[in-house]
């Protein structure tokens, strides 16, 4: 039988394609903006977002609910 090339790969989507150090840092920016607002609404929180060009405030009840990131 043929070897893979990798005989200690798990198969797994990561290990096929490994993220770049900025693809890496984008993800890592990612998570953080979605635990924020995640923490922001748990807490009471209201957020500020730009909608059509102007600053609003969004109180918690308003904010959506976001995937978690990885």
């Amino acid at each position: 039988m043929a070897s893979s090339g990798n005989s200690s790969s798990t198969g797994g989507p990561d290990e096929a394609h490994p993220l770049t150090d900025s693809e890496q840092i984008v993800a890592a920016i990612r998570k953080a903006g979605v635990e924020a607002v995640s923490l922001h609404k748990k807490l009471g929180n209201p957020i500020a977002i730009a909608r059509d060009g102007k600053v609003v405030i969004l109180p918690p009840e308003e904010i959506p609910d976001l995937p978690e990131s990885r």
